[in-house]
């Protein structure tokens, strides 16, 4: 059981800090997506893809006190900043996960917006089908984000410079 939470808990720890409950799930789902052994489950929601078993484990390692969650207001909303703690990064050099390369695609992840990895992560869930397709999903199903053609094709190029580093 813990082994996945183990996982999670090394993303965390290789990314330093990631602000946003969005942007967390996100991470996971482009990671999971370019072969990173994430088990958790994903279905398209309001923002994309979404998991409630990785919403439930943060939850949990935050309550095993392996998680700080920070909760700010900003603006009009809450954001959520994710950290490792001490405690977790004791647990973690006691259950040593191995996942070469998360670093690296982690921290590239963590320095684009939310916005983005929304994009990203959409277009991963619709891998299944041809580029026009998956255009044409994005412009329907996130037309409140005006996505255009050019960050499509931008997000098809990050996926695949991501691949490349996981090689």
């Amino acid at each position: 059981m813990l082994k996945d939470h183990a996982k999670l808990m090394q993303a965390i720890l290789v990314s330093g800090e990631i602000t946003g409950r969005k942007k967390l799930q996100k991470m996971i789902y482009i990671a999971k997506k370019v072969d990173f052994p994430f088990q958790e489950r994903f279905q398209f929601h309001f923002y994309g893809p979404y998991s409630e078993e990785l919403t439930t484990r943060v939850e949990e390692l935050c309550n095993m006190g392996f998680l700080n969650e920070v909760k700010e207001k900003k603006g009009g909303y809450f954001q959520y900043r994710y950290t490792l703690t001490d405690a977790g990064k004791e647990f973690l050099s006691m259950n040593n996960v191995e996942m070469p390369c998360l670093q690296d695609c982690l921290m590239d992840m963590n320095e684009q917006n939310a916005r983005f990895l929304e994009l990203v992560s959409t277009v991963l869930y619709f891998d299944n089908l041809p580029k026009e397709e998956v255009a044409n999903k994005v412009f329907t199903l996130k037309s409140s984000q005006r996505y255009t053609e050019a960050e499509i094709d931008e997000a098809y190029q990050y996926i695949e410079s991501l691949k490349a580093k996981v090689q």
